[in-house]
């Protein structure tokens, strides 16, 4: 009976489903790249839609600290420690001011205690398997110092990921990646850091569909039970698409052709953030229209199947909007944050 009663716990265990913490109910956190430069800024907002720059939109942290390689973040991803004792930022260490090009080659992780105070390492992929935890895993490139791209990381918690310690839980990272020497677009990727958020596995092969995919976006959605990314593809209309899959690694679908973000007509739209309204179980998909100018950050509705997208509107009270990620707040949190000069 006590070993039926083990292996059904375990069983129980196992399945259980991988979700970012939840928390607060009083405001929100818009974590994101300076509209007018790349650096990660603050806003915070009431009601999800109306925010207020934190210190005046300037940067939350000096970017040259954290971002080794090419001294800039971009693509901030904020998200809650998994037990509740910290944050978490993953953000694409790029700087096309410095460089003057669209290539990048690494990423940088982040935690704090505080969401004020951060420490961080950095992983420049063309250093190869020196840099990852797991060195004799395979590797997915011949030659990694020719990499062009590690693009718009994002993280979550997966409590079902086994390490070779038998240690449970982990952080999927998932990215997109593009070695010209050895593929031909920009694929998805991930990893796994472990929970001190300082180490990361080789990247792995999420999917392909044959043309270019970046700035996937993952929820975990109990009304499906299933993994809902929304993501921008390069092949075929121009939109945001979303795929399920059973499980994080997946086997993704194919993107659903007829429900996407398709109101933007033939404008250019990427880094989708999904979230949800305290109180709510609808979605709202955030995402930058940047191919006009003055460029839109454009917030619309979607059921709690995150299907039916609806209702597009720009954020307000944000100076200079731009690819990031949303994060419910205590009060607590929020009044610390609005105190920031």
């Amino acid at each position: 009976m006590k070993h039926f009663i083990l292996l059904s716990a375990l069983t129980l265990s196992a399945s259980v489903s991988a979700q970012n913490l939840q928390k607060g109910d009083y405001g929100y956190l818009y974590c994101h790249m300076g509209g007018d430069g790349e650096y990660t800024a603050y806003a915070i907002s009431r009601d999800g839609y109306h925010y207020e720059d934190v210190a005046g939109g300037r940067p939350i942290f000096d970017a040259k600290e954290h971002a080794r390689i090419e001294g800039g973040t971009r693509d901030a991803f904020i998200c809650r420690e998994h037990r509740g004792k910290g944050y978490l930022m993953v953000t694409t260490d790029m700087c096309v001011a410095k460089s003057h090009k669209w290539d990048n080659y690494g990423i940088d992780l982040l935690t704090s205690k505080d969401l004020i105070n951060w420490k961080s390492v950095t992983f420049d992929f063309r250093k190869g398997p020196s840099i990852f935890c797991d060195p004799q895993s395979p590797d997915v490139y011949k030659d990694w110092s020719t990499i062009n791209r590690v693009w718009a990381p994002q993280t979550f918690w997966d409590p079902n990921y086994v390490w070779p310690d038998g240690k449970r839980g982990g952080y999927f990272i998932y990215y997109s990646l593009w070695n010209s020497a050895e593929e031909k677009y920009d694929r998805m990727y991930y990893s796994y850091a472990d929970e001190s958020f300082t180490k990361l596995t080789k990247p792995r092969l999420l999917f392909d569909w044959g043309y270019a995919t970046i700035d996937a976006d993952i929820n975990y959605l109990q009304s499906t039970g299933l993994y809902h990314m929304m993501i921008k593809k390069e092949g075929g209309k121009p939109g945001i698409y979303t795929a399920t899959a059973p499980k994080l690694t997946g086997p993704w679908s194919e993107p659903v052709e007829d429900d996407y973000v398709s109101f933007e007509g033939k404008k250019k739209c990427e880094g989708c953030s999904a979230f949800q309204l305290i109180g709510d179980d609808t979605w709202r998909v955030a995402y930058i229209e940047y191919s006009s100018n003055p460029k839109h950050y454009r917030i619309c509705k979607a059921d709690r199947n995150l299907r039916n997208f609806s209702e597009p509107v720009d954020i307000q009270g944000v100076r200079a909007p731009q690819h990031g990620s949303f994060m419910r707040l205590t009060k607590k949190e929020y009044k610390r944050l609005q105190k920031l000069k």
